[in-house]
């Protein structure tokens, strides 16, 4: 009988595909190696640059002042847990929004017409109009109509005019998802005695859903920073805590403290992306 043992497989690799993944090992660790010495020599140049100017005293101590960013830095955390709540509500809301007005406008159905038309406005109305106008307009309009219900909130009234905005751009992200299905896809879930909406559930939505994760992800992205925007409306979160500390000491080093804290958050998210984006790229060249 015929030892099985030394047959290749993937827990028994070849001596010539040890001899590949050898190669490939080294190749990454070349390539790390030159991209981290090449980033290195960039970016000591640059700063060297900087330093170098002849007002770079007078900046760093407006700017990037360690004495006023820790000062700054309290008031400015407590401020940010505002935007992570605000991030946190409004895209729980944005998905079903979008969800519900993508699918409106797929559905061809003739008694839906009215449904579709408002839909399509919406959309177009509302990535039309800069988001931080629509921040302005309800959070300003809203309250102005006295109606019974109508929350006076400025964090609702916030929620809900981000959630307008970014609902508009999520829906076409989601309409774009489902029209890239393949319509065989349909005529398949048709096929196995699944009825329309069945199909769409079932079938198309995942596929949908998986396609457009990484754009969905950059609007999230977008998302978290313009959660700022709410200032305009008396909302003390990060940007306007740093504006009223750099309103009492003149010294713009708060504001910086502020980005900070959104670089902090959108870095990691940005990062999540471009590994959805890798995923997906692979997972399509290997069908």
């Amino acid at each position: 009988m015929t030892s099985l043992t030394g047959l290749a497989g993937p827990d028994h690799p070849s001596a010539r595909q040890q001899q590949r993944n050898a190669y490939r090992r080294r190749r990454t660790l070349r390539r790390v190696a030159a991209g981290t010495i090449s980033s290195i020599v960039v970016l000591t140049l640059a700063a060297w640059f900087i330093t170098q100017a002849p007002g770079w005293p007078r900046v760093r101590e407006v700017y990037f002042s360690a004495d006023h960013a820790r000062e700054s830095f309290p008031a400015i955390l407590d401020a940010f847990w505002l935007n992570v709540r605000l991030f946190l509500t409004v895209e729980a809301l944005v998905l079903p929004l979008a969800l519900l007005v993508a699918v409106i406008r797929v559905i061809p159905s003739a008694a839906m017409a009215p449904f579709k038309f408002l839909a399509a406005a919406y959309t177009d109305i509302f990535r039309g109009i800069p988001t931080i106008l629509i921040v302005m307009l309800v959070g300003f309009g809203f309250p102005a109509l006295g109606m019974a219900g109508v929350p006076t909130s400025l964090f609702w009234l916030g929620v809900i005019a981000l959630t307008l905005s970014y609902g508009a751009y999520v829906a076409e992200v989601l309409r774009a998802g489902i029209l890239s299905i393949h319509p065989t896809q349909w005529a398949a879930g048709r096929a196995l005695g699944l009825s329309y909406g069945q199909t769409l559930v079932r079938v198309i939505l995942p596929q949908a859903i998986r396609n457009v994760t990484p754009p969905l992800m950059n609007d999230f992205v977008s998302l978290q920073k313009d959660t700022a925007l709410v200032s305009v409306i008396g909302l003390v979160e990060a940007l306007r805590a740093a504006q009223v500390y750099q309103a009492t000491t003149f010294n713009v080093t708060s504001m910086c403290v502020a980005a900070v804290f959104f670089i902090v958050v959108t870095i990691p998210l940005a990062r999540f992306t471009d590994w959805l984006t890798i995923r997906s790229m692979r997972r399509q060249g290997g069908r």
